[in-house]
């Protein structure tokens, strides 16, 4: 009996009905997986039973119109998978499979929450804000995409795919692009004074890769670690995820209390020395230099994250910890990601040292190696000037977005809240001055399609401050002031409902 599709087949093969197959040559799935896929279910729904002879392979070509071929690697994949058993000289049977059921329509999947390690706990519980798929008025820490110059990162991006198809789609250069290595060593020895060579930068997926490569590098279970309180919760994670025991440097308004340094004997000191996360201050020289000579004294390693330092409108920037380090205890990590646009997860450290090949390993054992492709298109982007006129030109736009900001917000909310940034940042941070619940302002906010962040989920010891971390790039300014108004009718809503008191100062 000849088949054609959507004929009906069937046949009796060792006493069984054996059911119709149907092959649709319209679909774009391959006539073999067609017959592996309907046998395969055939078995799984017990209607072939065990040991249940399966046509011969030519007489079931012939039957459906198709080469002997096609039938013949279907049939090999059902024995792959362990579903038949084949026997030289005769024909197909199902194999035995006591315990088999179709587990995509009866087998309820496991929980895997209910098997997570004390660690990957912890990171799911840790309240951190990730973004959004659309972007929110006055979001923290977004770059405003309009202004990167899209046309000639393409153009650059295009001619790297071309230029080294070859060379740029391996498992190599697990430090990173040397041309990118050698650039990123002059721009920040110029911009931010850093003593560093080619040798000591390494590039990662992003600021966060940095700080997941050297918590696993750095840190065994256990160990003591410190770190800023309020303090980024990114890194936090990170920290976690290798098992440390974080104790807090408690930082109020200019001051960070090194005094946790001789306590603790940390292991690893993690800080925002440059534009302090999330209250946006700076920390001055004596105490750079007085934290530098505890981390020597204690032999603890110094991560320096120089967050959004590009973006500092308070004149002439102090130089980094790692400048003042004539010891090289300091780690130092810095980020593309609002320079740039944070999707192109591209970060660099710079070690001490050189970067030896054991720890170029442990960056490509971890992931936390970025795409060769996206790193020669940036050192092209670097070196051919267009990083430091977009530089330049955001910096100007986002200097007069924050003034224009920061003064509505006084206009608008100065009765609630007082500033505590020092004009750092792409974001402008305000603690509440009366009892307001932070994270339920911006709940409700989220719902309105504003973005800001609660300054509360920073602490993790002792009593938090309430407040609100309000970004100013990504808006446009002509929003500000409805967008605040908003704010403002939301923050006394939630104090009429929890009840108003003043806030000790």
């Amino acid at each position: 009996m000849s088949i054609n599709e959507g004929a009906t087949f069937s046949g009796i093969t060792s006493d069984v009905v054996y059911e119709v197959l149907h092959l649709d040559r319209a679909i774009d799935i391959p006539l073999f997986q067609q017959i592996y896929q309907q046998i395969r279910d055939l078995i799984t729904d017990r209607k072939l039973k065990e040991s249940a002879v399966l046509p011969s392979t030519r007489m079931l070509a012939s039957d459906l119109c198709v080469s002997r071929n096609t039938v013949m690697v279907a049939y090999e994949q059902l024995e792959t998978e362990g579903y038949i058993e084949t026997t030289r000289g005769s024909r197909a049977t199902v194999a035995s499979l006591t315990d088999l059921r179709d587990t995509t329509k009866e087998l309820k999947l496991p929980d895997l929450g209910a098997s997570l390690s004390g660690r990957g706990r912890s990171l799911i519980h840790l309240e951190h804000q990730t973004g959004y798929p659309k972007v929110l008025l006055l979001q923290p820490g977004l770059p405003d995409a309009r202004d990167f110059p899209f046309a000639k990162w393409r153009r650059l991006f295009s001619e790297q795919l071309r230029m080294q198809a070859n060379e740029s789609f391996g498992y190599h250069s697990h430090a990173g692009d040397p041309n990118l290595r050698e650039i990123i060593a002059n721009y920040m020895s110029t911009s931010r004074g850093l003593k560093c060579r080619a040798d000591q930068v390494m590039i990662t997926t992003g600021a966060q890769g940095a700080f997941n490569l050297l918590a696993q590098l750095l840190i065994d279970v256990g160990d003591p670690i410190l770190m800023e309180e309020p303090g980024y919760t990114g890194a936090r994670g990170a920290f976690l995820a290798a098992g440390a025991d974080i104790k807090p440097i408690k930082v109020e308004g200019k001051f960070w209390d090194l005094d946790a340094i001789t306590q603790t004997h940390p292991k690893l000191i993690y800080l925002t020395p440059s534009c302090q996360f999330p209250l946006g201050t700076t920390m001055r020289i004596e105490q750079r230099l007085k934290l530098l000579q505890r981390a020597s004294e204690e032999n603890a390693w110094v991560i320096e994250d120089d967050f959004d330092s590009e973006f500092s409108f308070l004149g002439r920037r102090l130089p980094t910890l790692q400048y003042n380090d004539p010891l090289g205890r300091t780690i130092y990590v810095g980020s593309f990601a609002k320079t740039m646009l944070p999707d192109l997860r591209l970060g660099f450290i710079i070690f001490p040292g050189k970067v030896v090949r054991n720890i170029r390993k442990a960056n490509f054992l971890l992931g936390t190696a970025p795409s060769l492709a996206v790193q020669g298109a940036l050192a092209n982007f670097i070196g051919n000037g267009h990083f430091a006129r977009h530089t330049r030109s955001v910096k100007r736009l986002y200097d007069g977005r924050r003034k224009l900001l920061d003064g509505l917000i006084v206009e608008h909310l100065g009765d609630w809240m007082e500033q505590l940034d020092e004009g750092n940042g792409m974001q402008t941070t305000w603690r509440f001055t009366r009892s307001v619940d932070d994270v339920e302002v911006a709940r409700r906010a989220l719902t309105k399609g504003l973005g800001p962040t609660p300054l509360s989920i920073h602490y993790f010891h002792g009593k938090p401050t309430s407040g609100l971390m309000i970004g100013y790039a990504s808006t446009d300014e002509g929003r500000y002031a409805a967008s605040l108004k908003i704010l403002r009718m939301l923050v006394e809503q939630v104090a009429k409902d929890v009840g108003q008191q003043e806030f000790p100062r």
